[in-house]
């Protein structure tokens, strides 16, 4: 298997977020997994709800930003910084870069199946929460370059105003 997801973090705090935060990436994952046994395409209605989903919270915890450096603060909070081993690589008024260098919803789904295309699928729609929390932003865009889920060191994330893009 390619898709490498250590951390060596040993915080109760940071591990019992972690501990939820994989206990809905269960949730996610067998969701999923009985739809496809009804004989649904997962693209067919979670990309969707996931999508969905990020805009609610998009349009409720993030419509008073106004720039990038409001935005990190709200998505990237102390407890968050430490639960993903966040890193900002870059945090102007143009481009917000984010690496995240630990997954626990990769962490879940590795102990449910080992099929990397799965994974890596399953995190591209948990993905579209992200993208639909900046779709509700009207003057950013986001990019994602790399995820741990398709075998990345690291997930990394670029958010620009739409002009830079």
């Amino acid at each position: 298997m390619n898709i490498k997801n250590e951390s060596k973090i040993n915080n109760k705090k940071v591990l019992e977020n972690r501990a939820a935060i994989e206990h809905r990436a269960t949730w996610f994952y067998l969701l999923l997994d009985e739809a496809r046994k009804e004989g649904l395409d997962w693209d067919s209605f979670a990309r969707r709800a996931i999508f969905k989903c990020g805009c609610f919270h998009g349009n409720t915890n993030f419509n008073d930003i106004k720039n990038l450096k409001d935005f990190s603060n709200i998505l990237i909070s102390d407890t968050a910084e430490k639960v993903f081993e966040a890193e900002t690589i870059e945090l102007t008024d143009e481009k917000f870069i984010l690496e995240f260098n630990y997954c626990p919803l990769v962490a879940a789904w590795l102990k449910h199946t080992d099929n990397e295309e799965d994974i890596s699928k399953l995190c591209d729609i948990a993905m579209d929460g992200d993208r639909g929390i900046v779709s509700t932003l009207e003057d950013y865009n986001i990019n994602i370059h790399s995820t741990i889920a398709s075998g990345a060191d690291s997930c990394h994330i670029v958010i620009k105003k739409r002009n830079n893009i």
